[in-house]
């Protein structure tokens, strides 16, 4: 552990993950501002293009990039490329935290003769605290975890350490031991972001009257405020899109396979539809019993659910490998294991719907049930499962679509002949084959807008134009 190698990884991964924090901080916060609390022309259109980079994976994002300028492969390139796609993590809590605020302690602020500078750094920043440090915690989980975009950017930190260590010795020590740093690395995360955001409180003691808050008039910064949404937008979604149209088209390696295509796109979905249910299936005695059989052990189950989703696939899908090898060496390389891994890194995406289904859910009706003689089976097919069904299908969908990109986990796990999108995406651009890579690329990034309408969509009622 004590060598230069990992000093050098250490570094790297540090001062990128630090360095991404802080832009996705001041992207996120400034794009939220606007959208919410300025009057910024078209601030509904403006919502939807901040938040649509999410339908573009990090590693496509990375591709377009180092395809177009080849010459971005630096740490200011990776600071870029990293930034453009996790920015919308913190986006979407600041602006949400936005609409919460009292615009009365605004207003008062503004009463005592506060310029709207000063509104923000302090009746608004300090409301902001836990949205805005949720929102970073995200972008830094995701940065250690990030595999794809790192290593077509070819900057080295431990999650492209691992794999090539694990490449070159197939389960040997140094890739368990680097794994072993990089999970310390996201305790510390996780502890730090405990630490900062406090106990201190911000909630109204009462509801209050709900009114609208007023927008700050921007005034000769209307252009300026409308230049820098642009630039965002064109950076972090018009280049990825005008890049994969440009090979679709233009690609020396465009002809590609349609059969190919067709038969990887059926093979992502039928993964990604197995590792759905099968992790709703976990998740909905696990939500049930947080509800429903409030405990310690209720509780301890789970909190553990979402320790396995702040761990990198990659660390995830190496401790498999080495449990299927030693323990069940029949389950090496198959279908079983990979499915474990979907389900241990995104089973937290099922069980936060799955428990507020339940939350929703009145236990008036199952007693009712049951007095008029229903069997438990017969509740629970009837009356539990039809009022619970809105919060299985969200879960099963936010579970779908994250398999649908899932690259790391995949590349070590996935029998052999077994391809998906995102693995075939890989193999073709890790050829630099740009133009036969882009098809896939597109299949995923059609698969994934849907999620990034249901996440615009409810926020956009509360915006007005």
């Amino acid at each position: 552990m004590f060598r230069p190698r990992v000093a050098e990884l250490l570094w790297n991964t540090t001062r990128l993950a630090l360095g991404t924090v802080v832009v996705c901080g001041v992207l996120g916060v400034g794009a939220a501002w606007l959208v919410e609390r300025s009057n910024v022309p078209f601030r509904r259109a403006w919502h939807v293009l901040l938040v649509a980079p999410l339908a573009v994976p990090a590693f496509v994002n990375s591709y377009a990039w180092i395809s177009l300028l080849p010459g971005v492969d630096t740490y200011a390139g990776a600071l870029l490329v990293v930034s453009l796609s996790y920015f919308p993590f913190v986006y979407l809590p600041v602006a949400a935290a936005f609409r919460g605020l009292d615009p009365a302690l605004e207003d008062t602020a503004r009463g005592l003769g506060l310029s709207s500078w000063s509104v923000f750094l302090r009746v608004q920043l300090p409301q902001l605290r836990v949205a805005l440090l949720g929102g970073s915690l995200l972008v830094a989980l995701h940065l250690l975890a990030e595999f794809g975009a790192l290593q077509m950017l070819r900057y080295p930190t431990f999650t492209t350490a691992i794999y090539d260590q694990y490449r070159a010795t197939f389960n040997g020590p140094g890739a368990t031991m680097l794994a072993g740093v990089l999970v310390l690395l996201c305790l510390v995360l996780l502890l730090a972001e405990i630490r900062l955001r406090g106990r201190r409180g911000y909630a109204r003691t009462g509801r209050g009257a709900s009114r609208p808050p007023r927008p700050v008039v921007l005034g000769g910064l209307t252009v300026p405020a409308l230049a820098g949404l642009a630039a965002v937008v064109v950076l972090a979604l018009a280049v990825p899109l005008g890049s994969l149209a440009y090979w679709m088209v233009a690609g020396a390696s465009t002809a590609f396979d349609a059969g190919a295509l067709a038969t990887t796109t059926g093979t992502t979905l039928g993964l990604a539809a197995v590792a759905a249910a099968v992790t709703v299936a976990m998740a909905l005695p696990t939500g049930w019993l947080a509800v429903r059989a409030r405990g310690r052990v209720s509780t301890l189950l789970e909190r553990a659910t979402y320790l396995g989703s702040s761990v990198p696939g990659i660390v995830v899908a190496l401790a498999l490998v080495t449990l299927s090898i030693r323990a069940t060496p029949w389950l090496y390389q198959t279908v079983p294991v990979l499915l474990a891994a979907y389900a241990i890194l995104f089973l937290p995406r099922a069980i936060v719907t799955v428990r507020a289904a339940v939350e929703q859910s009145p236990r008036l009706y199952d007693d009712v049930a049951a007095s008029l003689g229903s069997s438990a089976p017969d509740r629970l097919r009837r009356v539990t499962l039809p009022l619970l069904a809105p919060g299985i299908g969200a879960g099963a969908a936010l579970v779908f679509l994250a398999v649908v990109t899932e690259l790391t986990a995949t590349l070590l796990l996935a029998p052999t002949g077994t391809t998906t999108l995102a693995t075939a995406f890989w193999s073709a651009s890790s050829a630099l084959e740009w133009g036969a890579a882009a098809p896939y690329a597109v299949v995923m990034v059609l698969l994934s807008a849907p999620a990034t309408v249901l996440l615009s969509r409810d926020a956009r009622r509360g915006l007005t134009t």
